[in-house]
């Protein structure tokens, strides 16, 4: 048998359309977003006098005292403000409440200072 002929009628014929929002075909692929950048904290190392004043005279009035909480209100460093709860502990000014292994969290003394 012969190969058949292309007819030349067929190739008139309009292209098939696919269907509008039907499944199949590839997806675009999504685009990364732009990430929010945050500023960069320019926080104490070292304690200066006005801040370790504030350290004595604000922080255990606080309820809830954590290494965190001292460190976004007093603008100090981590290490330095779990540095400085202990010593707020080991002068009676707080009491502590959880110790774990990843943090620790302090409130104010309820004890009078007379007693």
């Amino acid at each position: 048998m012969p190969p058949k002929k292309p007819d030349p009628k067929a190739k008139a014929k309009a292209p098939v359309k696919k269907k509008e929002g039907g499944g199949g075909g590839k997806a675009k692929k999504k685009k990364w977003s732009k990430g929010r950048v945050r500023g960069k904290l320019n926080n104490l190392v070292l304690f200066d006098k006005a801040t370790y004043d504030k350290l004595y005279k604000e922080v255990p009035s606080y309820k809830l005292i954590t290494p965190s909480v001292v460190s976004e209100r007093l603008k100090v460093k981590g290490s330095l403000a779990r540095a400085a709860l202990e010593e707020l502990l080991s002068k009676g000014l707080t009491k502590r409440i959880v110790k774990h292994r990843s943090q620790i969290i302090y409130t104010r003394n309820t004890v009078a200072k007379g007693e």
